[in-house]
Parts: structure tokens; C-alpha cells; sequence
């Protein structure tokens, strides 16, 4: 009996201390695993001095929405169905666009479980501030507080950190043990200007001045010894100069196709019994490569949707494909192993280690919230153990995978 009684008051411990433990994610659109080395970050590498140093290997492509869904679910695109920022589904006939409000909020094209929806059925709340899904209904819920990116005016970065703040200092009955926000800086400039520009090295120097306001302010409220605060990226950003365009239309015929999709890759849905033309004829065109969609490499995990092209053709890093003409600048959703594609991440609080771990792939952050909230994940496809080495020992044999 007396076992029992301090097996419960053992579970009853670990439970207050996961309770007490709350999880800030901030994720910086576009910015790039090495912007640190590259500009003067001075908190970023802080973060680094004193918490978790690593990178991000994206998902496939390394876009915008599939990774942040991913990021929320542990899931590739190809099976969140988040397969590009545009597509067609050729089974349902519908289009998905970051243009149209009403298919960028449609239930139907999310699947998996977002972290958010995860916390609050094993009784937690939640707070997020436009991260890409998070203002979508799946599984019949939203998080407990939201933002709709389409509403206007939205907050702006310092009303978003203001935000948080306030979040944390609710409460204890009331607070949320995960907050959540998205700002879409430094990916606007680095599709301006590059990554290579003062522009962007400006821009990067005022997202890392606007953490370091989160950061002190933190450390200033009363919980502040039991926030864990994760900073990071969907993905990197390469140069593309202007001559560097890929018309591919003048290789093609126009009954071979139905859609085009995208750029970087474009995923090309072809009419029926076209697809080994659409491929031969792209085949010969220089700085791209071209697969069948049951020929897309494996390590790419891409291709099993019905959402993924007949054919998708993707363009050599520091080339796009286009048929209008735009200036030079910087894109991203090239083979999320090329090192510009690779992402940030830091990580500083009291679950969390002292260290410089190599980069690891986005569908394993999923899997880490879910380790520091001290709740169970849904089926996902990342692996807790690539991400122990983050954190304290504590967590690392916890019973959640």
C-alpha cells in the first residue's frame, strides 16, 4: 500500500511539473539557419550561449505552409495534404491558394493533428498568433485564442509580443501552457532583396532586437523560471538573379495540361495519358529536374498525395521557374538538404540543455512540444529521440514518443 500511495504521489509530481512548465514557439519566416553567422544577432546568440544551438532541415518543398503545418503536426506536406502554398486536388477537382481566403481556411485540405488541437484534448490551453492553420477548424476545434491573418488590421510585432506577454501574466487557472506566433520577417525582405543585402541584414537585426525585447520581458514576470521560449524558422532563402528564369510552356503543349502550381517546384497536372510527355519534353530543359510522381526520390517524402502533380519539375538552387517576368531577388522550396534551404533554431529555458546539436528535420518539433507539455502525441512522423539530446535528462525518458 505504502508503494502505491508513493507510486501516485510520484505521478502526482510529475504532473505539477509539466503543469508549471509553459512553451513559447516564435517562428521567423525565411530566416536562415546562418543569418547569425552572416549579421549582428546579438540575442540569437545569446540563445546559442547560453540554451540549444541547431538548425532546421525542412520538409519538402521548402515552403511556407506545408512546413509551418508541419511544424504543428510532425507530418510531411505529402501527408498533412498541405502539399505546396498552391495546388490542385486532382481527386475532389479543388485548388488551394494563399490568394483565396476562403481555400486557405477550408477544413478539408488540412489533415493530422496541430500541436494546439493536441494540448487542449488532454486539457490544456492555448494561445496562437497567426501561425499559418491556426486560424482553421480541425478536428472540430480551433486553439483556445486565435488571430485570423485575414483580418485587418492585424497586430503588429510589437502588439504581438505585448500579446504574449499579457497571455503569460493571466491566471494560473487561465494561462495557456502553449503560446504560439508567427512573423512573417525576414522571408518579405529576403524575397525583396535576397539574403545577401542590407536591406535584409536590417531587417534581421530588427527581428533580433524585437526577440530580445520578448526575452527580457519574460524574464521579468513571475514564471519566468518555468518558460521555455523556442525560436525558429520554415525555412532558408537563396539568391535568384533575374536571367536565371525557366520558361517552361514554350517546351510544352497546351492539351497536355491541366494546371501548373507553383514554381519552386511547380507540380504539373497533366490531361490524361500526357504525363510521360509532359516529362520527356521537360527532360531536356537545363538547371531543373524533373520526376513522374512515382519517381520522386524517397528522401524527398513526397508524392503519395493526390495533391502532388503528375509530374513536378523543380529548379537547380539560384533558378525559378516562371513564365512572367520578375526581378531578381530570393525564393526558397529547392531540395530542403541544400544548406540554404535550412532553417533556425534556438531553444533556452529550464527543460532544455546547453548545447550545439547538429540540424535536424522539422517533423521532430511536433514531438518535442508535445515531450515539454507532457502530453501524447498523435501519429506523426518525427521521432522524439532525434531531439533528446535538446533537452534535460529529466525529459529525455519520458513515456511520450
Amino acid at each position: 500500500m505504502k508503494k502505491f500511495f508513493a507510486f501516485i504521489i510520484t505521478l502526482a509530481l510529475a504532473a505539477n511539473l509539466y503543469a508549471r512548465h509553459y512553451t513559447v514557439v516564435v517562428s521567423l519566416d525565411g530566416f536562415r539557419w546562418d543569418y547569425p553567422q552572416l549579421y549582428n544577432t546579438p540575442f540569437i546568440d545569446y540563445m546559442a550561449s547560453q540554451g540549444v544551438e541547431s538548425g532546421l532541415i525542412p520538409s519538402f518543398p521548402s515552403k511556407t505552409f506545408p512546413n509551418h503545418y508541419t511544424l504543428a503536426t510532425g507530418l510531411y506536406p505529402d501527408h498533412h495534404g498541405i502539399v505546396g502554398n498552391d495546388f490542385y486536388d486532382s481527386v475532389t477537382k479543388e485548388s488551394f491558394s494563399l490568394s483565396s481566403k476562403a481555400a486557405k481556411t477550408d477544413s478539408r485540405f488540412y489533415g493530422g493533428e496541430p500541436v494546439w488541437i493536441t494540448a487542449q484534448k488532454q486539457g490544456l490551453h492555448t494561445t496562437v498568433f497567426y501561425w499559418p492553420g491556426s486560424d482553421v477548424k480541425v478536428k472540430g476545434s480551433y486553439p483556445d485564442k486565435f488571430f485570423k491573418y485575414d483580418e485587418l488590421p492585424r497586430l503588429d510585432y510589437s502588439q504581438r509580443i505585448d500579446s504574449i506577454i499579457h497571455e503569460l501574466e493571466k491566471p494560473a487557472s487561465s494561462r495557456p501552457e502553449l503560446i504560439m506566433a508567427y512573423f512573417d520577417q525576414p522571408d518579405a525582405s529576403g524575397h525583396l532583396y535576397g539574403p545577401h543585402n542590407k536591406h535584409t541584414r536590417k531587417m534581421v537585426a530588427i527581428i533580433d532586437s524585437l526577440m530580445q525585447n520578448l526575452y527580457n520581458r519574460i524574464q521579468q514576470l513571475p514564471v519566468a523560471a518555468d518558460v521555455n521560449l523556442i525560436i525558429l524558422s520554415d525555412h532558408g532563402m537563396a539568391w535568384v538573379a533575374k536571367e536565371h528564369q525557366i520558361r517552361v510552356m514554350p517546351y510544352l503543349k497546351k492539351e497536355w495540361i491541366r494546371k501548373i502550381s507553383g514554381n519552386v517546384p511547380a507540380n504539373i497536372y497533366t490531361a490524361e495519358g500526357c504525363a510521360d510527355s509532359v516529362y520527356t519534353a521537360l527532360s531536356h530543359v537545363d538547371h531543373i529536374k524533373v520526376w513522374k510522381k512515382a519517381d520522386i526520390p524517397a528522401y524527398l517524402h513526397y508524392g503519395s498525395s493526390p495533391r502532388v502533380g503528375d509530374v513536378v519539375a523543380t529548379p537547380d538552387v539560384g533558378y525559378y521557374i516562371i513564365e512572367d517576368t520578375i526581378d531578381a531577388g530570393g525564393t526558397h522550396g529547392y531540395d530542403p538538404e541544400l544548406q540554404d534551404m535550412h532553417a533556425l533554431f534556438r531553444a533556452i529555458g529550464p527543460d532544455f540543455n546547453h548545447v550545439s546539436a547538429p540540424h535536424f528535420h522539422n517533423v521532430n518539433v511536433y514531438a518535442l512540444i508535445c515531450r515539454l507539455l507532457g502530453i501524447t502525441p498523435a501519429p506523426n512522423d518525427g521521432n522524439i529521440k532525434e531531439t533528446e539530446i535538446l533537452l534535460k535528462e529529466s525529459l529525455k525518458s519520458g513515456g511520450n514518443s
